[in-house]
């Protein structure tokens, strides 16, 4: 929980606005080249910066190694677009690992080639996540690897073309390599590579003009580049008008990320920030607002969004127990509190029954999935009802539930993996039944790693299950019902690969009763691994339901309604491989009409990469190609077949991880379906995968 004293170390929430006014200058462009060493050397002494504007470094270590080799092989590697003012403006740290030297003169702000003079200076200054290696073979560059590091044809570019290069004694070892080259290609190859530091880069440089006229050009060039999301055009316009504003976004992310909810980062707080601005536009969701926001109507709105988290963190760690904010599926759903706890001034007094209403509405729409899609549509109507005289009751008629509440059942649960909305609510089971780890006694509610997610296991470990006469799927080995809250040490020391039946008797037999551990013996050997799956459904919806009956609002009177919305649609991702052939099949079915496409692992996975840069892609599906979109919240679409299937990038890695866990043989795959959907596309959350929703 946090304690409202540690708000005030955040600092105050006004920030000063520069004013707005002034002519156009007297403009130039300088042009020039610069080598690849220089532009190093530049960076390092600070005589070449980062404005404020830009965003963080975001390349994948396969599109360092492709810059590399198009340096190597003399392809175009683009221009730089520089700026060059006589005043100090706002900037930011590079990500190049060590610290720039104040500079001697007046700096070169980098508008544009920010990644790739990153990258570069990585490679050549022995960054340890930037590692490229070049086989003097092939020619082919990739991210140094194990393989690569016991392989002598494989050379580190850093100790080719880094400072302090010893090119003869690399050659000398080559030629004892056993390369099926002549020896007379290796000293060519290696000058080629060394040769990329003196590599010219065409330089533009902005000179008078003003920051506000720079952001602009920076949104204009950076479109046509790296896809900027509208959260990253409005941040750059406001970053000119604000000076220092994306400082304190940073510091807000990082304040509550010591907190457990390193999630709230800043892409969410401008979400916020838009939210909590006053307007008559029935787009409330609209991030654009905020390039036309009054400085004073910005100022009034980061405010309130302050003062929202800093009322919703603490209810949602002290009441409700959700630890982390990677618990909650969908961030969006905060959206809501923040606003309504914004909008109360400092001195209002707490209000247990809205704030327990407000928590069950929170809990209610987690478990219909209420933000699962399009969340701006759904932000819209939810804002409009904090407006009403009874906020609570409004919101929770939104889910359709007005008369009666919402219970879970068993058949909810059923076939539910981690990435299901009611991993969160598993977790608050066992918390709120004041469970520990078996390890060292921690309150699951502290359950958290480094990176601000629940530590778990599986009760029946998978090498238990996996290959058992009972022919176990992996969606039924990883299901929500065989997960249970403990540390890596539990699941190290006390777990490992053993049935359930050989370490419980080393747990008391209450916390095993507040894990929802059946007390049934037979149920914990892998023979009866089925029914223990049932029995435990059974404890954990029970469990859950009196969670949300203990917040329930007193207006609602009537028999509680199901959580499922509907029970007729599915989809199954599984892998196949065969003679390293690895492919990925989505089976879906929607009101008993089925479909099975065929996807491209290596393309699915690359293009996840490109969704974490912000970029788009198209990704072969049997002899068609769906696109895959990322939004402004970092939500990743995905269009197969009936579904448009909408998850979190963290979500889709761990999906595609989970389905590769448990390859199977090729010659079992399904043959994929010929022709395309002819339905309409419906919205398919990827939590929902394994089970029907």
């Amino acid at each position: 929980m946090v304690e409202a004293s540690t708000m005030n170390a955040r600092g105050p929430a006004s920030f000063p606005f520069k004013q707005e006014g002034g002519g156009h200058l007297d403009m130039a462009v300088e042009r020039t080249n610069r080598d690849v060493r220089t532009l190093i050397t530049q960076i390092a002494s600070g005589e070449i910066r980062l404005p404020e504007i830009q965003r963080g470094y975001v390349w994948k270590a396969s599109q360092v190694a492709r810059l590399i080799e198009s340096l190597y092989r003399g392809y175009p590697a683009g221009s730089l677009l520089f700026w060059k003012t006589g005043q100090l403006a706002e900037t930011r740290e590079a990500a190049i690992g060590v610290a720039q030297a104040p500079p001697s003169v007046m700096p070169l702000y980098l508008l544009d080639g920010q990644q790739r003079l990153t990258s570069l200076f990585r490679v050549l200054t022995d960054h340890p996540e930037a590692q490229v290696v070049f086989n003097i073979e092939t020619e082919v560059f990739q991210n140094q690897s194990a393989a690569t590091r016991r392989n002598k044809k494989w050379i580190k570019v850093y100790d080719v073309a880094g400072p302090n290069a010893d090119v003869f004694a690399i050659h000398a070892e080559l030629k004892s390599a056993g390369l099926s080259i002549p020896e007379a290609e290796i000293g060519p190859r290696l000058s080629a590579l060394q040769k990329i530091t003196h590599r010219d880069f065409h330089m533009e440089v902005l000179q008078d003009f003003d920051y506000e006229e720079v952001a602009q050009i920076f949104v204009r060039v950076n479109s046509g580049g790296r896809a900027l999301k509208t959260t990253d055009l409005a941040l750059a316009t406001l970053s000119a008008r604000v000076p220092g504003f994306l400082g304190q976004l940073e510091a807000e992310s990082a304040f509550w990320a010591e907190r457990g909810y390193g999630a709230l980062d800043v892409n969410f707080l401008v979400k916020a920030l838009t939210l909590n601005i006053s307007t008559s536009s029935k787009r409330i969701a609209s991030v654009a607002k905020l390039t036309a926001a009054s400085a004073e109507s910005v100022e009034a709105a980061w405010a309130k969004v302050r003062r929202g988290l800093s009322r919703v963190v603490p209810l949602l760690q002290g009441e409700l127990l959700v630890a982390t904010a990677a618990l909650i599926p969908s961030l969006a759903a905060l959206h809501p509190l923040i606003v309504y706890y914004g909008r109360q001034p400092d001195s209002a007094s707490a209000d247990s029954r809205t704030d327990r209403g407000l928590l069950y509405w929170f809990m209610a729409a987690t478990a219909r999935n209420r933000y699962g899609g399009a969340a701006d549509s759904t932000l819209t109507q939810d804002i409009k009802a904090l407006d009403s005289d009874d906020p609570v009751k409004d919101l929770i008629s939104n889910l359709g539930i007005a008369e009666s509440g919402l219970s879970v059942k068993a058949q909810d649960l059923a076939g539910r993996s981690h990435q299901s909305p009611f991993l969160m609510f598993s977790f608050l089971a066992a918390a709120h039944a004041g469970a520990s780890d078996w390890w060292d006694g921690e309150p699951v509610s502290k359950l958290v790693d480094e990176a601000g997610k629940p530590q778990y296991s599986l009760v029946h470990p998978a090498p238990k299950l996996r290959g058992h006469r009972g022919k176990y799927t992996s969606a039924e080995i990883n299901e929500l019902a065989n997960i249970v809250f403990v540390s890596q040490d539990t699941a190290k020391n006390m777990i490992g690969t053993r049935s359930p039946a050989a370490y419980v008797s080393a747990v008391s037999a209450s916390d095993l009763t507040a894990h929802a551990i059946p007390d049934d013996p037979d149920l914990l050997e892998a023979d009866n691994y089925r029914s223990f799956l049932t029995a435990r459904r059974e404890m954990l919806a029970d469990r859950i339901t009196a969670i949300l009956d203990k917040f329930k609002p007193a207006f609602l009177t009537g028999g509680s309604e199901p959580v499922r919305t509907q029970a007729d649609r599915s989809l199954v991702l599984t892998a196949y491989a065969s003679a390293g052939r690895t492919v990925l099949v989505a089976e879906a079915e929607v009101r008993n009409s089925k479909w099975v496409g065929w996807i491209c692992r290596t393309e699915l996975e690359t293009a996840l990469d490109a969704a974490s840069a912000g970029l788009a892609s198209d990704v072969p599906v049997g002899d068609e190609s769906a696109s895959m979109r990322v939004d402004d919240e970092g939500s990743v679409t995905f269009a197969v077949g009936p579904f448009l299937i909408r998850g979190s990038l963290d979500q889709w890695r761990s999906v595609v991880k989970d389905a590769l866990d448990d390859v199977q043989p090729l010659e079992e795959c399904p043959e994929p379906t010929d022709e395309q959907w002819p339905a309409d596309v419906e919205e398919f959350p990827l939590s929902g995968i394994g089970a029907r929703v």
